[in-house]
């Protein structure tokens, strides 16, 4: 590795600012990571963020490009599928794939962000200064302030370029928002539903309560629950609920009573693995989900936005982190392409990067309607069911859009996107049409779905030239 001259000053040390900046580091950059909170590995962040994620291969991915694919595999749990709940309490696995090595993990935030600092705190060339909050970022001049919550000072840090991975609430594109003579597009929306983070305790022995190897989903058309296994036997349980609409909804869940009776109405086996729901319910906030599109993700050659600063996500196809991760691996091909011109560097990943960001962006939002009502759907099951059997059957042949989004690293989410919604639409539409047969062979029903698919991407192709 050759040493570098120049100063990388990343603003924000998760998950992505970790990743990324131990990865300059390789390459032999100097880099200050700079954190606005304490080091998560010396004290208790507390609950209400989402304490744990799902992993899969975007992110491995990056765990790969830095050497740690071995060390984040004790992190996680596989998940090989979603366990439906319905309001009776019966329960069946919706497999993500019909592949038998194509899973999802469910991983602690802050154990794989400790995994990550751990590693930078071991490079020469990396500084970590935590509680230093940043203020504005001077975007010709590369020059950022902070304040230093443990002296009450104000100090300026200089970069040969700044990277903000400073999350949803960028100061970094906040100062790119406000810059006078810098053109900025920025868009932010919010769902009108928000989370609640709870949780289902261990079992007595240490084991789980209910079955580890799975994603758990209770959908109920407007809102639902979804719990992911902790290596402690927990499991971490999230509520999406509306916050001011229909029977129930945050602003009318305000005593414990109607909180039970809510539960016991929608989710009674949930609630009986809860022995806490009603002091965790008031002790965890309320959380917002927003979609955040922006460009470009740079100025000047001096600044660059990466990860939830650039393209903030809602969670529901579990791809947030996946994709910032990834943001640093597309990053590392460009600069093997450019390095040594941070404005072509810049241009470059943009061009490259944005179009499957907005990609996953739009995706994520499908996943939320698709989660909450349709996997209870008669109709959504025989596509899921079909889907499966022909990945089982064909595993060259063919994947579902979840899959293609989930397990085909190698295709860009907008390809993977264009290809899993035509092919949805397709299934869904022979099977409405009753033009699958149960008597037809799957090779033939594979046939059929090919063919339409293909039609349906013509159309789409067509449509698109017209307007």
């Amino acid at each position: 590795m050759d040493m570098k001259e120049e100063t990388i000053l990343i603003i924000g040390a998760g998950l992505c600012g970790s990743l990324l900046a131990l990865r300059m580091a390789q390459r032999g950059y100097n880099v200050q990571l700079i954190e606005k909170r304490p080091d998560l590995r010396t004290v208790d962040l507390g609950a209400g963020r989402s304490i744990n994620l799902a992993f899969s291969d975007r992110g491995i991915k990056g765990m790969k490009l830095v050497g740690l694919e071995e060390q984040v595999k004790e992190l996680c749990i596989p998940m090989y599928g979603r366990m439906i709940h319905d309001m009776e309490g019966n329960t069946f696995l919706s497999r993500y794939s019909g592949r038998e090595h194509e899973y999802i993990n469910s991983v602690s935030r802050t154990g794989l962000n400790a995994l990550l600092l751990d590693e930078a705190e071991k490079m020469e060339n990396i500084t970590l200064i935590f509680n230093h909050s940043c203020i504005e970022v001077d975007l010709e001049g590369g020059i950022a302030t902070f304040y230093d919550e443990e002296n009450d000072r104000e100090i300026l840090l200089k970069g040969a370029v700044v990277i903000g991975t400073d999350g949803a609430g960028s100061v970094l594109r906040k100062s790119m928002f406000l810059h006078k003579k810098f053109l900025f597009s920025f868009s932010q929306n919010f769902l009108t539903h928000g989370y609640k983070e709870l949780t289902f305790p261990p079992a007595k022995d240490g084991g789980y309560l209910t079955e580890k190897g799975a994603l758990h989903i209770w959908p109920r058309g407007e809102n639902m629950v979804i719990a992911l296994p902790n290596l402690d036997g927990s499991f971490t349980v999230t509520l999406f609920l509306s916050y001011s609409e229909g029977e129930y909804n945050f602003d009318n869940l305000n005593t414990p009573e109607r909180v039970i009776e809510y539960f016991e109405k929608y989710y009674p086996d949930a609630l009986e693995l809860m022995p806490e729901l009603a002091t965790e319910y008031f002790e965890n906030p309320v959380g917002a989900l927003g979609t955040v599109k922006c460009s470009p993700w740079s100025s000047y050659g001096k600044t660059l936005l990466m990860g939830d600063a650039a393209h903030a996500i809602v969670p529901f196809y579990g791809q947030g982190m996946n994709a910032s991760f990834e943001d640093v691996v597309v990053f590392d091909e460009i600069l093997d392409k450019h390095e040594g011109d941070w404005n072509k560097v810049f241009a470059a990943y943009e061009k490259e990067r944005k179009k499957d960001t907005d990609a996953i962006a739009d995706l994520a939002l499908d996943n939320f309607h698709e989660m909450k009502s349709h996997t209870a759907s008669a109709l959504f099951q025989e596509k899921r069911k079909l889907e499966t059997a022909f990945e089982k059957e064909f595993p060259m042949e063919y994947s579902s859009k979840y899959s293609l989004v989930t397990f085909n690293e190698h295709i860009p989410y907008a390809e993977a996107m264009k290809r899993g919604r035509a092919q949805d639409k397709a299934i869904l539409n022979l099977l409405a049409d009753g033009k699958i047969k149960t008597n037809q062979s799957l090779r033939d029903q594979l046939e059929l779905v090919k063919r339409e698919t293909e039609e349906v991407l013509h159309d789409d192709a067509v449509a698109k030239n017209l307007m």
